[in-house]
């Protein structure tokens, strides 16, 4: 896929994805509160982000697959630099790795959680943050909460 500039926000200055046509799926399912993610026609893994092959077995044939949303923690790091003026608010503020209980590992934020509670292990599930009327993006929050 071809770079493209960052579109960003016209009302809080956040920096916004660029929606390619193949990943539509992904983010019309988010805006629904549901995350689906490529499966494999041939293996039947899960992967996330789109790519031409299945990275497991290299078979071109996916379809969109709904995922349960939960997972663990797998990683984690905490920023306490904002490095955009929209982040200044969040100081600290968490980035991880969660593996959904499909396989699939996925880089997003971890909310409703104080930084002193995180840990590596921990059970997350997804939640849905509306950016614009058009953008909703995959965050996490531990499990229950």
């Amino acid at each position: 896929m071809a770079s493209a500039p960052h579109r960003i926000d016209e009302n809080t200055g956040r920096y916004l994805p660029v929606i390619y046509p193949e990943e539509r799926p992904y983010w019309d399912a988010l805006r629904q509160r549901k995350l689906v993610l490529p499966r494999c026609k041939s293996c039947k893994q899960a992967w996330f982000p789109l790519g031409p092959a299945c990275p497991n077995c290299f078979e071109i044939g996916f379809d969109w697959s709904p995922m349960t949303g939960n997972g663990v923690l797998h990683n984690y790091v905490v920023y306490h630099k904002a490095w955009a003026p929209w982040l200044e608010k969040r100081v600290p503020y968490a980035v991880v790795q969660v593996e959904l209980d499909e396989g699939p590992r996925l880089t997003t934020n971890l909310l409703d959680c104080a930084i002193d509670q995180i840990r590596i292990g921990m059970r997350v599930q997804a939640m849905y943050e509306d950016i614009t009327n058009d953008i909703t993006l995959l965050q996490f929050r531990p499990a229950g909460a």
